[in-house]
């Protein structure tokens, strides 16, 4: 009998805050024994090329990429919520799709910047050129670089102990950037042939979250799919999330969001089943498709 495929639908590389190049990335992902890897870096899709070179026979590559994006809370009276929308199969050279995350790589740009001068001008041993040193040229920018440069001045002993004491949102450090209304990033997404999927979206851990009637309203906009098991998703929301994705009819997957040293989440952490993939692929209105040596359906 064959074995369930491993799937992991959520990874980042050097192309955005991860720090496994594309290749590695993928070679990480084939010694953990992933048949399929979906590369969802953050508002770019730069290390797409890269890593379906690298990708070895009889591993599937998943093109994807994860949009930052703002929502309504769904509490009345309540501030918008920063939320992330993962695209899966669209055609990155269509032209909604390319203008917003050129916009959205600057925005991340400036944040960058000038998050690093308030640290230096309070003192920090830090300088724009020493963050943006640990970016590859290309990359989109983000708080893990800033992260690592405050690791290597000796400021913090982690990434994760930087954004716990410094990085966080509502540091005095932290510096606001313009993103995508969500609405609006499902419709480009849709309309560059692609499925879209709500990424961790009851992560409490990390702020705010969204309530379920949100999520509600977005699979009428054209959600396709919501993440379910997700490292930062309790089993009780896990649980909520799987309820609410059975009633609006929304593909449930699972993912690590490895970002290599960056976090301690080793790859396929949490994963897909076929039959989810399958769905996501079939929902996906004719974007770029998957990299495979082998046809759909498969491990059937």
């Amino acid at each position: 009998m064959p074995r369930s495929p491993r799937i992991d639908l959520h990874t980042h590389s050097t192309a955005s805050d991860g720090t496994d190049s594309p290749a590695a990335l993928v070679a990480a992902a084939a010694g953990a024994e992933v048949d399929v890897v979906a590369i969802t870096d953050h508002d770019t899709t730069g290390g797409w090329d890269e890593a379906a070179t690298a990708l070895p026979a009889g591993m599937r590559l998943v093109r994807g990429a994860e949009f930052s994006c703002v929502s309504p809370s769904g509490r009345d009276g309540e501030r918008d919520v920063s939320v992330h929308l993962l695209g899966y199969l669209f055609d990155p050279a269509h032209p909604a799709i390319e203008a917003e995350q050129a916009r959205l790589r600057e925005e991340r740009h400036r944040r960058l910047v000038g998050m690093t001068e308030r640290m230096a001008a309070d003192g920090y041993p830090i300088d724009v050129e020493a963050v943006f040193a640990y970016l590859p040229a290309g990359a989109s920018a983000g708080r893990p670089h800033l992260a690592r440069a405050l690791v290597a001045a000796g400021v913090v002993e982690s990434v994760n102990a930087a954004f716990a004491t410094l990085l966080y949102t509502g540091s005095p450090y932290y510096v606001p950037k313009a993103d995508t209304p969500v609405r609006a990033a499902i419709e480009m997404v849709r309309a560059a042939g692609g499925v879209a999927v709500f990424a961790h979206p009851l992560a409490r851990g990390r702020g705010r979250v969204v309530e379920p009637s949100v999520i509600a309203d977005l699979t009428a906009a054209g959600l396709g799919g919501v993440e379910v098991e997700h490292p930062d998703h309790a089993e009780p929301d896990r649980a909520l999330l799987r309820g609410l994705a059975a009633e609006l009819g929304l593909v449930t997957t699972g993912s690590s969001d490895y970002h290599g040293t960056n976090k301690t989440t080793p790859i396929a952490a949490e994963t897909t089943t076929g039959d989810a993939l399958d769905e996501l692929v079939a929902r996906a209105a004719g974007g770029v498709g998957v990299l495979t040596g082998c046809p759909l359906p498969w491990f059937r």
